[in-house]
């Protein structure tokens, strides 16, 4: 761009309130009750647009005046201020701030801060303008730190857009430089709304494979110990230990089509595995199948064979290399389906499991019915397509009318620009909650994971059709066995569960229960949890970890 750059000035006026300070709306309110007007000016000027674009602040820097009568008789002046222009919220997934801040400077000598923010949101509704247009402000006594002076709600008005956009500029460099500053600050202003608010304007790539690696936080775990062994089908798995102490040893299962990175991602404070470290468990997480982590991953195979092959293989290796007379199992998703099969089927070893969100009755959420590739799986293969993945794995024709199909896809009660967001609600439906992500997680999640098999997915079709766990070929070969299952068993479901329905795991607790008697079972609902934000959620270490590891430290 040659050092070409943009500069725009913006115009917001409403009310802020001296005496209500606790709470914007209240500040406003109150404000306009007082007849107290807080409105300014200012210019918002980023001289290098290639900086304001790619560094991830979006920085630019603010001048003009503030009119604030109840602090000044006469307006003041910003001095030093800084814009950031859609920046990540870190603790809300996908959604965008535009934050302000005004060190201010009155004509008598005094000092104050503005500090204000729009936040960009995909609420229900179409609130693009209100959300752009909106900006929450609290003015403090000297600096930032200083006292609360006043509180309230400022906003753009027609008349004052209308005028802003004829103050939209190039700066710098020759005529085509500037045109080419605004092309990119327009792209940039675009697509970072788009990937909010989705639709069939998103952006078709989930992220950048060009771009350079990202920083990793580094984990509070012992060195990893990974172990590659083979099941008696022939199969390459792989667990990877992290040895705390004495407890367990405890087997972390995770989900369908991810792989033990689900439990491992580093975009919270404390992920399982480290919670489950700090408080002196043996860590194992196994990477089955499924993962696509693994070339077993994108190969055809059954819930039948993890259940028949996986789990023998995964403990006994555990058994052999600890010393340990049994394990303990805490098993996710289908990772915990298939756990419950393999106790049927016999699974020794096992002392205590923690069986997730999906159990031996899964009951998926009428939505989700509709919505799933799991539902149209057998349609799917019809087509002569095996697998699918979460993936932008090529430039085809194909692949790009995926793409572009899948932006107008219905996305439920959760609408997300993120392709890849709308890949998982298509091959799975709703798995997490995206109030319960922080933005991290959010832009990451891709790194958990991957490709899944057709033949599978027919398989769920089929337990989901029958109302209870069957093999491939539809033998009922997993209720009848409740003999096997004679040992503590832990449940654990999301209250907010829209992808298997807290109804599924009651019924089998239920039936165990009859079966066995009570004493062995428990069961626990996470309140206002869905279902894959149990692991991955930003609060999960405080509202998650300590439920599931009380039921571990029971059995050790």
């Amino acid at each position: 761009m040659g050092g070409s750059g943009v500069q725009f000035t913006e115009t917001m006026r409403g009310f802020a309130s001296t005496s209500a300070l606790e709470d914007y709306s209240e500040g406003f309110e109150r404000g306009r009750a007082d007849d107290s007007p807080l409105e300014f000016t200012v210019t918002v000027k980023a001289d290098d647009v290639d900086r304001l674009v790619d560094e991830r602040e979006h920085e630019a820097e603010l001048t003009g005046t503030v009119t604030a009568p109840a602090l000044s008789p006469t307006p003041m002046r910003v001095e030093g201020g800084r814009f950031n222009l859609l920046v990540r919220d870190a603790e809300h997934a996908g959604e965008r701030q535009m934050v302000y801040s005004m060190p201010m400077v009155a004509d008598d000598g005094r000092h104050y801060f503005l500090e204000g923010y729009k936040q960009i949101a995909n609420d229900d509704g179409l609130d693009l303008w209100k959300d752009t247009t909106t900006l929450y402000v609290t003015v403090h006594e000297g600096d930032q730190s200083g006292p609360v002076a006043a509180k309230g709600i400022v906003t753009i008005h027609l008349a004052d857009f209308a005028k802003q956009l004829t103050t939209m500029k190039g700066i710098g460099g020759g005529p085509l430089d500037k045109l080419g500053a605004l092309a990119k600050f327009g792209r940039m202003f675009a697509g970072s709304l788009n990937e909010t608010f989705g639709g069939v304007f998103a952006r078709p790539s989930d992220f950048n494979p060009d771009a350079p690696p990202r920083e990793h936080r580094a984990l509070r775990l012992p060195p990893a110990e990974v172990r590659f062994f083979r099941t008696d089908d022939d199969v390459e798995l792989r667990l990877t230990r992290f040895d705390g102490g004495g407890k367990g040893p405890v087997i972390l299962s995770p989900g369908f089509g991810t792989s033990a990175q689900a439990y491992l991602l580093d975009t919270t404070d404390t992920s399982y595995p480290e919670y489950l470290v700090e408080h002196g468990y043996d860590t194992w997480i196994l990477d089955y199948r499924a993962s696509p982590a693994l070339e077993s991953g994108s190969t055809q195979f059954t819930l039948d064979d993890i259940a028949a092959y996986d789990y023998p293989a995964a403990v006994a290796q555990v058994r052999e290399v600890t010393g340990a007379e049994s394990v303990q199992v805490m098993a996710h998703c289908i990772g915990s389906l298939t756990f419950l099969m393999a106790l049927a089927l016999g699974l020794e070893g096992v002392r205590h499991g923690i069986a997730s969100q999906v159990t031996f009755h899964p009951r998926a959420g009428a939505l989700n019915e509709l919505r799933s590739g799991i539902y149209a799986g057998d349609a799917i293969q019809a087509l002569g397509i095996d697998t699918l993945t979460t993936d932008r794995d090529d430039l085809s024709w194909g692949e790009r009318l995926y793409e572009r199909a899948l932006q107008v896809y219905p996305s439920g009660d959760e609408p997300c620009g993120l392709p890849f967001c709308r890949r998982v609600m298509f091959m799975y439906g709703e798995v997490y909650d995206h109030d319960r992500l922080n933005d991290a997680t959010h832009e990451h999640l891709h790194e958990v994971f991957g490709v899944a098999n057709m033949t599978t997915f027919r398989q769920i079709t089929r337990i989901l059709r029958e109302g209870h766990a069957v093999t491939a070929d539809g033998r009922d070969a997993y209720l009848p066995a409740t003999d096997n299952l004679r040992l503590p068993i832990s449940f654990l479901h999301g209250e907010n569960n829209r992808l298997f329905k807290p109804e599924g795991s009651l019924l089998t607790y239920d039936y165990l229960r009859e079966a066995n008697g009570p004493d062995l079972y428990t069961r626990t609902v996470i309140p206002d949890y869905s279902h894959m934000d149990l692991f991955i959620g930003k609060d999960a270490a405080r509202d998650v970890y300590p439920v599931i590891t009380a039921e571990l430290d029971r059995f050790n």
